[in-house]
Parts: C-alpha cells; structure tokens; sequence
C-alpha cells in the first residue's frame, strides 16, 4: 500500500495535481510549431496527412515535411519526406505539394525552382512506397515546364473523379489551366482537340491555389485571391456541373480575421471518409508578424448551407476535435 502511495504521490507531481493525465481535446491552431504554408490535407492509408511547403526565402526552400494523424488532433511529424537530393533539376523553391495515393503507390506532385520562361522548372511528380517516403523524382525533369495561356506551372492540385479520370488543375501569374493525367500518372494526355492544356481561370481575382472537390454531384471549385505576403489574402470559390466550368465566382469563404490572423489562404479540404464532414487545411499569418515568409498551418471546419453554399470559415486557435477513420478499404 505504502509502495502505491509514493507511485500516487510522483503522479500528482508530475501531472501537476491532476491524478489522470488531461488529454488534448482539439487539435490546436497552428497543428504543428515551424513555418509552414500552402497545405495539402489527405486521407492516405487510413489516417490523416498534411503536406505543407516549407516556408523559408526561396533559397532556403529545399525540402518537404510532413504530418500524419489518426484523428486531426494529434499529429505526428515526418522530417524530409522529399528532399533537393532526389530531385536533380531542383535549386530552390520547392513548393505546394499535392499528394494522391494510386496504383499501390503514393505521388506527390510539386512546384520547383519558381520557373521563368526558358528556365528549367515547373511541376514534378516524385513517388514512395510509403505515404512518409522518402519521395524520389520519378522523371528526372519537369512534367510541366513551360509557361501555358500565362499561367506559371506551380500550385497543381491532382483531382480524381469517380469515372477514374484524374486531371490537373494548377497555375499562379492569374491564370489557371486543367489538364488530364495518364493512369500511372507521369504523363499529360491531350484532349481532342490535340491540346494538352486548357485554361479555366473562374475569376478576374483568381491569383493560385486552385482545389477541387465534388460533393453531391457538384463540383467545388476554389482558389486564392490576392498577395501571397498581404494581409488580405483570402480563398473565394465557385460552384459547376462539370470539372471545367463554367465557374461563376459566389464569393469569399476564408480571409482575415483581426482577432485571430491575417493572410489566410492557399488552402484544401479533407473530407472524412464514409461521413460528410468537412475540414479546410490552410495557412495564415500571426497578427504581430509581418515577414512574408511566417505562415502557419491550421485546420477548421468547412460547412455548407442546406442548398449546397459553403458557409464562411470561422478562423479558431482551439482547431478541430477529434474525428477517427473508420476502416474502410482503400480506393486505387
């Protein structure tokens, strides 16, 4: 009993008084300490995965981390899951990665070396076993080099639909372009007209960032607005029939907040698997801070009004609580 006592006792020390252990109740915004920014949120393998870019001076910009989670609330860090070694064309700014699990395998696609015209860079894919990695480049080069109808090949995002299809939607400089990608992913099919991309910029604000996704049978389609390093840099969105449009902007669901953060934007959404539960994944800007580059990643509820609208995001420091994946069997 004496020996029980003591073991009592050095809990209550430890836990400061409170004999059991208080548990974390929400995620917490930011989900994670550090500079991160331009996430991708996914359900891969049965859990949560978000992957931000490394939010640093271009330079500096060589590397991916990544962060997984069984139920959004606690979220465990992946260091260098790609990295400038296994991408030989790369010198800096490795950019908004997107990741989709397919064919047994997971690709993460990216956006390198903030390319010009007649410099070598753009949009890669490199791909793992695993969904942590290590990710290695699986061309050698660009899948997307050259500047298309004025947009910049950056910010892809990799889109399934349920026919099996997957397209590309991607594009900064204002302007956004589609394209279709081969099964095994490391290619671009042309479309009957023999064109192999198509610009589909929704808007006149449209900047980057562009997400897609399918509720309903209503295709969201989102992107952001304004200065990556202002404060009002927001996400508006729009809503179709078809994954090519025509998009009519409806408006603003995501922008700043004076009580919470400024520069909120470059987002995507995670959807629960089996539920119609929603979260918006994005970055923001602490209100004391003013280098461009401080950009954290947070995680909030995204809703919809009963005739299908999204509802504003309520930007929050508490985060999400817990939401777990039942097993269901993966899509390939």
């Amino acid at each position: 009993m004496k020996r029980i006592l003591i073991i009592v006792l050095a809990i209550a020390c430890i836990t400061g008084g409170n004999i059991s252990a208080k548990k974390k109740k929400t995620s917490g915004n930011p989900i994670a300490q550090g500079w991160y920014a331009d996430p991708e949120g996914a359900v891969l393998a049965g859990k949560y995965w978000i992957f931000p870019t490394y939010s640093a001076p271009y330079k500096q910009q060589l590397h991916f981390d990544a962060f997984s989670s069984p139920d959004l609330v606690n979220w465990t860090k992946h260091e260098h899951v790609l990295e400038q070694k296994n991408i030989p064309w790369l010198h800096m700014a490795l950019w908004a990665p997107a990741i989709i699990e397919a064919n047994n395998k997971f690709y993460l696609f990216f956006g390198g070396n903030d390319v010009h015209e007649g410099e070598i860079g753009g949009i890669g894919v490199a791909v793992s076993d695993k969904p942590e990695g290590p990710y290695v480049d699986a061309l050698g080069k660009p899948l997307i080099n050259e500047i298309v109808n004025g947009a910049q090949p950056i910010d892809q995002f990799v889109f399934r639909d349920d026919d099996g299809q997957y397209y590309m939607f991607y594009g900064g400089w204002r302007h956004c372009n589609v394209c279709k990608l081969s099964q095994d992913l490391l290619s671009i099919i042309p479309w009957e007209d023999g064109q192999k991309f198509h610009e589909i910029t929704p808007s006149k604000t449209y900047v980057e960032g562009p997400f897609m996704l399918k509720r309903n049978g209503k295709y969201y389609f989102m992107w952001s607005e304004g200065g990556w390093t202002g404060p009002d840099y927001c996400v508006a969105y729009a809503i179709a029939d078809s994954p090519f449009g025509p998009f009519q902007r409806i408006g603003k669901i995501l922008e700043r907040d004076e009580s919470i953060a400024r520069g909120a934007g470059h987002h995507s959404v995670i959807k629960v698997p089996g539920k119609d539960d929603y979260y918006i994944i994005y970055h923001r800007r602490p209100l004391d801070e003013t280098d461009g580059n401080h950009r954290v990643t947070c995680i909030d509820k995204l809703e919809f009004n009963p005739d299908g609208t999204i509802k504003p995001v309520k930007m929050t420091f508490e985060g999400v609580k817990a939401n777990k994946i039942k097993k269901v069997k993966n899509r390939k």
